[in-house]
């Protein structure tokens, strides 16, 4: 009976030793993932160099937000920032490549060192630039709302009991959760959905930058910018990985370069005049050589 008592003390002795050892498994293991976990996914970021030897130079552009990004009925990207990211990859003496993006997109193929850097309407905000490093701006921007001419809104306590789209990952999303948390919203990934679910009246009015929704309505008829600047004047700048400073430091010289032939006056009048006409002041969007004015 002793015997039996010794050998089945023996075996609970095991048991809890093995139980044990499972525990500090997994332990480690979490310890571990929560590790990772808290590391990100940041993926380094190419260097000057490296792109220069790659012969190809990867940004990130909107396909869908015509005038500034969008691609043509040909296949080609075209608009504001395509533009200026052509002059880019040409003085830096390589190729570009496209990589379509949508708003809440842009942070991410960053870090994730997708694209080399991203121009697509990239508006400057303090809650972004903890996360990725601006270059110089070379355009102003504020809010604007579009709706349908019959039933305008023009003022923001229009939107009471209504409906307003937005894009997600947008400044339009983040200025009227902060300041009318009532009104509202419904939200989009990419900007052809947004304007799509206004042209079935889903929604009774769209906010986005001024500029864009200002040249929506130009093609749109029956539709109509009430509000033509909300919220604060803003920049639209480049963006890079955060401490990508080489990269930075290139594209603000270049942007500096540029502003001495008026090369964003001209960009202006190449790819948005044709769309906006009189219809605004090329002074009241266009920044040159990074200096708002």
């Amino acid at each position: 009976m002793r015997n039996v008592k010794r050998l089945l003390g023996v075996i609970g002795l095991l048991a809890l030793f093995v139980v044990g050892l499972a525990a500090c498994s997994n332990s480690d293991a979490d310890s571990t993932a929560s590790s990772a976990s808290s590391s990100g996914n940041t993926a380094k970021a190419r260097t000057l160099d490296e792109i220069k030897k790659s012969g190809t130079i990867r940004i990130g552009v909107f396909s869908d937000k015509k005038p500034f990004g969008y691609v043509d009925d040909k296949g080609a990207y075209q608009g504001y920032d395509v533009y200026f990211a052509n002059r880019l990859a040409k003085d830096l003496g390589v190729d570009v490549e496209y990589v379509a993006v949508d708003p809440a997109s842009r942070v991410e193929y960053l870090t994730s060192a997708k694209v080399d850097v991203i121009l697509a309407n990239f508006t400057v905000t303090d809650e972004r630039a903890k996360q990725v490093d601006f270059a110089l701006p070379y355009m102003k921007v504020a809010l604007g709302v579009v709706s349908p001419s019959q039933n305008l809104i023009s003022l923001v306590d229009d939107l009471k009991g209504k409906t307003l789209i937005v894009g997600k990952g947008t400044t339009a999303e983040t200025y009227f959760e902060e300041h009318y948390p009532d009104v509202k919203l419904l939200k989009y990934d990419q900007y052809s959905e947004a304007y799509q679910a206004l042209l079935d009246g889903r929604g009774d009015a769209l906010s986005t930058d001024n500029t864009e929704v200002l040249a929506w309505a130009l093609e749109n008829k029956g539709y109509q910018v009430g509000i033509t600047s909300l919220g604060d004047i803003d920049t639209i700048a480049p963006a890079v990985q955060k401490g990508n400073t080489e990269l930075l430091n290139w594209l603000n010289d270049e942007i500096k370069s540029l502003g001495n032939e008026q090369f964003f006056h001209k960009d202006y009048q190449k790819t948005l005049e044709p769309v906006y006409g009189q219809t605004t002041n090329l002074d009241d969007l266009v920044v040159e050589g990074g200096v708002v004015n």
